[in-house]
């Protein structure tokens, strides 16, 4: 059965409602024993393995893991190299260019970011395979939350971005005295022209940020 990471357990404390995320993971050790579940199996957690509590500078807010085939890898909105991107990731990437004066990167996975402080969390880590959605009556909005208002009241100075009314929902888990909180419209192909496309999250991270920190080249 997949692990939560330990710095993160730790980090939880008494907001971690272990006994629930045991009945959680049953639920999707279930559901894989029955059929296809994204990510695959030992990446659910890989957010969190690869941005450890006191590493985070930015959290950005997804929904679900991808569904479809070869996509989904536990980073909200990533794709492994050599995967098609998916047109928000595309919509994210136009934008990410143009606001940093980059190129448009040639591979859809975003561990560099991860790496440097970006906590890519999706608010429901498992899906199964074609069918949108099919997770989130599983619980894991309780975790995912616990998580952001972990970081809220733990953490100081972070940069949260919240793309969409479903990631705006998150706002009155986070302090806004304490933390910058980027919110806009969602960067799928039905709401990017209408707000997203000009809004310059990625420079406007940095400034929040401070210092020498910078989004890695992808």
């Amino acid at each position: 059965m997949e692990r939560l990471p330990d710095n993160w357990r730790s980090f939880l404390g008494g907001r971690l409602d272990a006994a629930g995320l045991e009945a959680i993971l049953a639920k999707v050790e279930a559901a894989r024993a029955g059929g296809q579940v994204f990510p695959p199996a030992g990446q659910v957690f890989h957010a969190l393995e690869l941005t450890a509590p006191e590493e985070v500078k930015v959290v950005l807010l997804g929904q679900d893991p991808y569904h479809d085939d070869g996509q989904a890898e536990g980073l909200a909105f990533s794709v492994p190299a050599g995967i098609k991107f998916p047109p928000s990731l595309r919509n994210i990437f136009k934008e990410y260019a143009s606001d940093l004066g980059r190129p448009v990167p040639e591979t859809g996975t975003l561990m560099p970011w991860a790496k440097h402080g970006v906590l890519l969390l999706n608010s429901v880590l498992t899906v199964a395979a074609h069918s949108a959605g099919s997770h989130r009556k599983f619980g894991w909005e309780k975790f995912t939350d616990a998580v952001i208002a972990a970081l809220s009241a733990e953490r100081t100075g972070l940069v949260f971005l919240l793309w969409g009314n479903y990631a705006i929902g998150k706002k009155p888990l986070i302090d806004g005295a304490k933390h910058t909180i980027l919110e806009n419209m969602h960067p799928s192909p039905l709401s990017a022209h209408r707000g997203f496309f000009g809004s310059r999250p990625f420079s406007q991270t940095e400034k929040a940020i401070g210092g020498n920190w910078r989004w890695p080249e992808l």
